[in-house]
């Protein structure tokens, strides 16, 4: 509960001090909070977790560009469902491939530091950006109930086709052969449900629930959670683009 937090609170000392250590190096409502789901959080092992998550999303765009039906859009729609449905298509492949990983508070600045480097941030780069630990365990718990389904490879691959042809993304031109697309992807999905659990009616409106549940995460907090620290502050979209149609030139590597 941020109305609780020590940077709101009663404590005037704790606030003044703060703000003093903190002046010029934020901005209004970019202060670091001190309550326990606000703190901003990062990898614990950025490693080995980065070298995972940059092979995933290379299977991921792998998995796009091998669909045959996806070239056959024009290629402004085509770039429209890349950036509209990128995260939830690396989120099953996290899931797929079991990728887990752990966050640890993010290391604070010394007291000494801050006041050594006061009134010098304009002349430094702009910070980047930090995940709370909040939005990150919200991710790992839909990471972990996509876990509990146990999907077979074919159920997988029909939800990746379900995701990517989405006709709600404003702007495409072939709305109506996008629409057929995810129609397509989800019926083949139900056939495959029904002899791996014909016990299990509700199998797949829970599957296609969960999976909203990775649309709604924030495209920042998984750029700044497994890419910023190898793509620094270039676009990921456009990295991603460039791995679609295999320009050369880009940062991204497993």
């Amino acid at each position: 509960d941020c109305e609780r937090c020590q940077c709101h609170g009663e404590d005037k000392h704790t606030a003044i001090l703060y703000s003093l250590l903190s002046r010029g190096r934020r901005g209004p409502g970019q202060r670091r909070c001190l309550c326990q789901q606000l703190r901003t959080v990062c990898l614990r092992t950025p490693r080995a977790t980065c070298q995972a998550a940059c092979g995933v999303l290379v299977k991921t765009v792998s998995f796009i560009r091998n669909l045959p039906s996806f070239h056959l859009l024009p290629r402004e729609d085509q770039l429209r469902l890349l950036d509209s449905c990128w995260v939830p298509l690396f989120l099953l492949g996290l899931v797929q491939e079991m990728v887990t990983f752990e966050v640890m508070e993010t290391p604070a600045p010394s007291m000494l530091k801050k006041i050594l480097l006061d009134g010098q941030s304009q002349r430094q780069e702009p910070e980047r950006t930090q995940p709370t630990l909040a939005a990150v365990q919200r991710l790992q718990c839909c990471l972990n109930t996509f876990w509990s389904l146990d999907l077979s490879p074919k159920e997988y691959a029909y939800l990746k086709g379900a995701i990517l042809f989405n006709p709600d993304v404003s702007g495409l031109k072939a709305s109506l052969y996008i629409e057929s697309l995810q129609r397509e992807a989800q019926r083949a999905l139900q056939e495959v449900l029904q002899p791996l659990h014909p016990e299990d009616q509700s199998r797949f409106a829970r599957i296609l629930l969960i999976a909203s549940t990775l649309k709604s995460m924030p495209p920042a907090l998984i750029t700044d959670l497994f890419f910023r620290p190898v793509i620094g502050n270039a676009d990921i979209v456009e990295l991603m683009a460039e791995m679609l149609y295999e320009i050369t030139g880009g940062q991204l590597a497993p």
